[in-house]
């Protein structure tokens, strides 16, 4: 009995290589979705802000800066996309705007509130508080806030809050989940904001606890789009180091109290962050 032809017999490959082509690489992201989007997020965003960082200004400047702000929610589409996963699930969240009044509260009142606070401690210091700079400073504000919510870093948010998060909750407590993020998201403005990027490590609770509650990302790039302005513009007076070790502290201070008000959990529930990936 003869047996069909085969064609020459493969040459097997040696004990110990590995397939390093495009299959594997495929693979790999396919094993590793959040870990193939901060590679992608930080390949994209650092590469066309490296211009910036040698000194380039003018319009050529900021439209790198808007584009390259946009690394986290096109490396969230590439991985869905080439891992086969749905893409109109997470697309939904970006505009998923039917979430309980008091979360819009949240994300436009909380960064103007800790700003408050802010100003009265600076007071209470000592430190001259000028109430007449909030009628300059609130138009500013409302321009900054439609700025970053619109077209600027707002749009991050799909990434790591609508990719990123829900994926990291599903390996770790909210709390670590919230830690790593926080990490990765804040050493991201590195090249942008130099030894600042601390900032953004303190406000992902403020966002974890957002997107739990309401699976939205819209609310999150509303939070984003009130955070900037809030800084930017809310403290009445000029900027010290007494100024910025009292807007630090009392945003440690929150983000303490916000995760042992909830136990850590930063209002996760596993079935609902199921459901949000889902819906």
């Amino acid at each position: 009995m003869t047996t069909p032809d085969a064609g020459p017999p493969r040459t097997p490959r040696p004990p110990g290589t590995a397939d390093h082509g495009p299959r594997a690489l495929r693979r790999w992201v396919a094993a590793h979705p959040p870990a193939a989007f901060v590679v992608l997020a930080y390949g994209i965003s650092w590469t066309l802000w490296v211009p910036l960082v040698a000194g380039l200004g003018g319009p050529a400047a900021q439209a790198l800066l808007l584009v390259g702000g946009l690394g986290p929610a096109a490396s969230a589409l590439i991985v869905l996309r080439g891992t086969g996963a749905p893409v109109r699930p997470w697309a939904r969240q970006i505009v998923r705007w039917r979430v309980p009044l008091r979360y819009y509260l949240y994300a436009l009142g909380l960064p103007p509130l800790l700003l408050a606070i802010v100003n009265v401690e600076l007071a209470l210091v000592g430190q001259e508080i000028d109430l007449a700079l909030l009628g300059e400073r609130l138009p500013a504000y409302l321009g900054t806030f439609l700025l970053v919510a619109t077209v600027g870093g707002g749009f991050e948010e799909p990434g790591w809050r609508g990719f990123a998060l829900p994926r990291l909750q599903e390996r770790f407590a909210p709390l670590a989940a919230t830690c790593l993020l926080a990490v990765v998201w804040g050493v991201w403005h590195l090249p942008l904001y130099g030894l600042g990027f601390v900032g953004p490590m303190v406000f992902a609770f403020f966002y974890t606890w957002l997107y739990n509650r309401t699976g939205s990302v819209l609310l999150c790039i509303l939070l984003h789009g009130s955070f900037t302005p809030a800084l930017d513009h809310l403290v009445l007076r000029a900027d010290n180091t007494t100024v910025d070790v009292a807007i630090g502290a009392t945003l440690v201070t929150a983000a303490v109290v916000l995760v042992l008000v909830t136990r850590g959990r930063l209002g996760f529930d596993a079935a609902r962050n199921r459901a949000h990936r889902a819906a």
